[in-house]
């Protein structure tokens, strides 16, 4: 990724290193500093965690960010950031999908830091998810359709708090209600407090505390069995339903900027 070659090789530039010398340091091989500095190939999750480390930068930086001479780091409030995650490997050391079914859901809430725990759940890959810390979970209820409950979804771990997004859709860990699937709301009392918003209607949004987060996963795919049903034509009564379900929300919106 553009982002990598550009940015290892600033960084290394920054500290007055040569590709040797780096390498020296990382104890691999001159020839590999310059593929990954020319975008000719990508370092493995244990490489760009040490080089994360070298450089004193998270690998959510190392990787998205474009890191310049005006570039700074975001501010990380003790509030903001995420526990330190377990993840497994295949036999050639590429990371795994691991899938969280609803049965394993419970028991996640006490093994999700775990190494353990992690390695004895299911395990897959796609081809189109080759960069970044991904983990799916099988979703339960209807408070999101129109995905179906059994739906598989797929999230990209977020390192921040911080870097939650008005109106995307996440995987949250909580401690209060575990594995939950939900679009994400207004942040409010300085980032202390996020609102969770259900698809689907007839469900009220809640607020979450950040001490009660554990983990956040940013929605990119889901798999499921269930195919969409055509859209059926609106009726005097789901309108009506749907202008409640509207003045309910811009009385909240007007509370809660009050």
């Amino acid at each position: 990724m553009r982002n990598i070659s550009n940015n290892l090789r600033y960084l290394r530039r920054n500290k007055g290193l040569t590709q040797q010398q780096f390498a020296d340091l990382m104890e691999i091989k001159r020839s590999l500093v310059g593929a990954y500095e020319e975008d000719r190939a990508e370092p493995r999750y244990d490489l760009l965690k040490k080089f994360a480390d070298f450089y004193e930068l998270s690998i959510d930086d190392l990787i998205n960010e474009k890191i310049t001479d005006k570039w700074k780091p975001k501010p990380k409030a003790d509030a903001s950031n995420i526990r330190v995650l377990s993840i497994s490997v295949d036999s050639e050391d590429r990371e795994n999908i691991e899938l969280v079914p609803v049965k394993a859901s419970a028991g996640y809430l006490n093994g999700y830091a775990d190494p353990e725990f992690i390695s004895e759940l299911p395990k897959f890959s796609l081809p189109i998810l080759n960069q970044g810390t991904y983990r799916a979970f099988e979703i339960k209820g209807d408070s999101m359709l129109p995905l179906q409950p059994g739906t598989i979804v797929i999230g990209e771990y977020l390192e921040h708090w911080s870097d939650v997004k008005s109106g995307e859709t996440y995987i949250f860990i909580t401690k209060t209600d575990g594995v939950v699937y939900k679009r994400a709301g207004n942040r409010f009392k300085e980032n202390k407090a996020l609102k969770l918003i259900s698809d689907n209607p007839v469900y009220e949004p809640y607020t979450v505390q950040a001490e009660d987060m554990l983990e956040i996963w940013k929605a990119k795919a889901y798999i499921s069995t269930s195919f969409p049903e055509p859209t059926p034509e609106p009726t005097m009564e789901s309108l009506t339903t749907m202008m409640a379900q509207m003045q309910k929300s811009i009385m909240q919106i007007q509370q809660d900027k009050n």
